[in-house]
């Protein structure tokens, strides 16, 4: 017998019951939506950033992917952004999916000590990247 599970409404009408939705089915897009300087946040997790470089494909280590549970785990095929981010108890660094990032300009600047190092301040919720900054 499949795997198929049946969902019996009578004996005449059996039909396949319809796949659970997978938790992280967002839409993947394969070109960057972000550029360097956007303050954007985690779809699900609590933490906002601000985008300091671009991946066009993940490029991280294999442990660091496999680590995500994989109920959750966005597909590689799509850009990846490191950010300078923040949670209500710290500050760090973090490297994120596209498809789980949405712009956050709208709720302010961040408080991350080392943004002075490659920004040139703020402008309508987007930092300016330093001119000694670029590559």
């Amino acid at each position: 017998m499949s795997d198929t599970k049946l969902n019996k409404s009578n004996d005449k009408d059996i039909k396949p019951k319809k796949k659970a939705k997978h938790f992280n089915a967002v839409k993947v897009v394969k070109d960057p939506l972000f550029n360097i300087g956007d303050i954007v946040k985690h779809r699900i997790y609590p933490f906002r950033g601000v985008i300091v470089d671009v991946d066009a494909e993940f490029s991280n280590t294999e442990e660091w992917y496999q680590s995500i549970p994989a109920e959750i785990r966005p597909s590689r095929k799509q850009p990846y952004y490191h950010l300078m981010a923040e949670n209500s108890e710290t500050f760090y660094s973090a490297y994120v999916s596209q498809q789980n990032l949405v712009n956050d300009g709208v709720n302010g600047p961040l408080e991350h000590p080392d943004l002075e190092e490659i920004f040139n301040g703020i402008d309508e919720g987007k930092y300016l990247l330093k001119n000694e900054a670029r590559n």
